[in-house]
């Protein structure tokens, strides 16, 4: 009982911190206000104060720097990441679906800014494309997986856009998906060629500033990953 007593008012406590880091305006990096200052502040113990901020510290909004003091943290999709990771890999009895449901969200979200993409991409940031698929292609010759640059492939791909969140919100997608095929052992594709060949479609359609063109790459891309995550979790491949 005094457990379930204690939970609410600990929440309570976190949402005055972050209240009152919005209120005085800190940013990442910035220093928070010492412990004795938050409880005189909050009017409540220094236990409850410590509780709150390891709790915040879970979210990446604090940090806590032993022997420094406590920060205001990078607020980043790291939890995110972890609790889909976990989420993901709890559905012992469905990995097939599990993977799906992840794959299919950031489907969702690549095929609605490939759209935006094609009307911003620069030259430039074509070329960088193009410099990523030639590098995938040397790798692949060699024998080499080149998972790393898949992922430079689609963080250079939305930059146009100049929306931080995005390349964020992609890569957290990513990385679930690159652990629990670790977690699993699944192998990569055993085609690079044929994922080669569908970076470059998309980056060709995107030259040729062919909207349509470019949302059928990309969905053609996805469901190659579709395809293999099903194979690998039955143990096909």
């Amino acid at each position: 009982m005094r457990r379930m007593s204690e939970e609410p008012r600990t929440s309570r406590i976190q949402r005055q911190v972050v209240q009152l880091i919005l209120d005085r305006r800190l940013t990442a990096g910035a220093p928070l206000p010492t412990e004795t200052e938050l409880m005189e502040d909050l009017g409540v113990s220094r236990n409850s104060v410590r509780e709150a901020l390891k709790a915040l510290q879970a979210l990446d909004i604090v940090e806590i720097r032993h022997g420094y003091g406590t920060y205001v943290g990078q607020a980043s999709l790291t939890p995110l990441v972890d609790g889909l990771t976990f989420r993901t890999l709890a559905r012992h009895d469905d990995d097939t679906g599990a993977l799906a449901e992840i794959l299919q969200v950031r489907e969702v979200l690549e095929e609605g800014l490939i759209r935006r993409v094609a009307a911003t991409v620069t030259e430039v940031e074509l070329d960088r494309l193009e410099g990523v698929v030639t590098r995938m292609e040397s790798a692949g010759g060699t024998g080499r997986s080149f998972p790393e640059l898949d992922r430079e492939f689609h963080e250079i791909l939305y930059a146009s856009l100049g929306n931080a969140l995005v390349p964020q919100l992609l890569g957290a997608f990513w990385t679930v998906f690159r652990r629990v095929s670790g977690a699993r052992g699944w192998t990569d594709d055993p085609s690079p060629e044929i994922t080669v060949r569908r970076h470059r479609d998309i980056v060709t359609a995107l030259r040729a500033r062919d909207v349509e063109g470019a949302q059928r790459a990309m969905a053609v891309h996805f469901r190659g990953i579709e395809a293999r995550a099903a194979e690998e979790s039955r143990g096909v491949g």
